[in-house]
């Protein structure tokens, strides 16, 4: 069975990712800082048979990135890597004037300097995997300049950047920078705790990223509403 590493995995995307493909049959490990958390969903998702490894702990952290490298090697490999653990910088997100810059250093340690060292732990893997794909989850807020999301948005610029040139070093793998768009999350409710419109579920966007492993197109950004809309 293919093997996926995933970030972030206890609730929101990541979780929702992580029901999709184990429903599919694939070996899961499984990151996210509270354990508690990450053990219950874990002990969900051995329901569909498959094999699942909780690795709980901060993906700043060196060694924790290399334990979840080691786990996915145990199981047999690496052949996805998704980095969608994140940090918005400022809870709730304030202007750049009132940012504090430690929040900036820890959204830029999370959201870049995370997902690369990870990404380096697992290369040799990947290259070696029959079809090697990494996933960095992105934002729309990358690419357009909105008031408060300026040190999140720049993070995650840095992060589509890395996965652009990652994509043109790799031309054996798949590097797909994903913007999901609007979704309902603890992290957006703690980024703007006073919008309480309704926005998509995590779940409605999985059929974007699926559809990326299913049909494999080249290396590049690509937005999740698009890829629905195309179907």
């Amino acid at each position: 069975m293919p093997v996926a590493i995933i970030t972030g995995a206890s609730k929101g995307l990541g979780r929702a990712l992580a029901d999709a493909l184990a429903a599919r049959g694939w070996d899961l490990v499984l990151d996210a800082r509270n354990p508690e958390v990450l053990r219950e969903t874990t002990t969900e998702l051995e329901a569909y048979g498959t094999r699942v490894t909780a690795v709980p702990g901060d993906v700043v952290d060196s060694r924790h990135r290399t334990g979840l490298v080691t786990e996915a090697r145990r199981l047999g490999g690496v052949d996805l890597l998704v980095s969608n653990a994140s940090a918005l910088g400022a809870e709730p997100l304030v202007r750049l004037e009132e940012l504090p810059l430690e929040g900036l250093r820890r959204a830029l340690e999370v959201n870049v300097v995370a997902a690369l060292g990870l990404v380096r732990e697992a290369l040799p893997s990947l290259r070696a995997a029959p079809a090697g794909a990494v996933v960095t989850i992105s934002s729309d807020a990358a690419a357009g300049a909105y008031e408060a999301w300026g040190g999140y948005g720049a993070s995650k610029a840095a992060l589509d950047r890395l996965a652009a040139v990652l994509g043109a070093e790799e031309p054996g793998l798949r590097v797909w920078a994903v913007d999901p768009g609007d979704m309902a999350t603890d992290l957006y409710a703690a980024a703007v705790p006073d919008d309480d419109d309704p926005r998509p579920d995590p779940a409605s966007v999985v059929p974007a990223l699926l559809r990326l492993l299913d049909e494999r197109p080249a290396s590049g950004r690509y937005g999740a509403p698009a890829l629905l809309g195309a179907r």
